[in-house]
């Protein structure tokens, strides 16, 4: 979204990427760019995946996992309030599971530090886990490849899941 904002917007980026790759027709940022998640909530809805679903995670409690990147910046990624949002909690109910919100499921889990300093992302992850483990979830999903690694490596005591494997449970198609 960020790449396609400024191909629409900065002509000197769109004039440079467009000399650079030297395609038939330039680009000019003209495609909608969206996250799955919002694919699943704007173009085939709530009630739809609900209604597809053949296992539902009912009786299981999850927590989201936003991280700080997700909604941010928020001017660009313009899919859900960066400060209180509900994509992820809207997608656990389609599924069937109840969402636990907890205090840090929008603090960031160390992405950056992960190279230079590991162990700092490692407790930076491990507090994100205690804390929804406190607040009831048994298992957490994220929508953030990295923050799925961060989380993962951290070994807390609770399952990590990328959101897309929580769709596979629930819809009958993971093996």
């Amino acid at each position: 979204k960020r790449v396609n904002g400024d191909m629409k917007n900065d002509l000197d980026i769109r004039t440079k990427v467009n000399n650079y790759l030297q395609l038939e027709t330039p680009y000019a940022g003209e495609t909608e760019v969206l996250h799955y998640l919002e694919v699943l909530r704007d173009k085939i809805g709530w009630n739809a995946v609900k209604a597809a679903v053949k296992k539902p995670l009912t009786g299981r409690k999850i927590g989201a996992y936003y991280g700080c990147m997700l909604l941010r910046p928020s001017t660009t990624m313009q899919f859900d309030d960066p400060e209180n949002p509900t994509i992820i909690e809207d997608f656990i109910k389609a599924l069937g599971a109840t969402p636990v919100v907890y205090p840090m499921r929008n603090e960031c889990c160390g992405g950056y530090l992960a190279m230079e300093d590991p162990s700092a992302a490692n407790r930076r992850s491990l507090a994100v886990l205690k804390n929804a483990e406190e607040a009831g979830a048994e298992a957490i999903v994220t929508a953030c490849p990295l923050c799925l690694y961060n989380l993962k490596k951290a070994s807390g005591s609770i399952p990590v899941y990328y959101f897309t494997d929580l769709l596979c449970k629930a819809l009958g198609t993971e093996e």
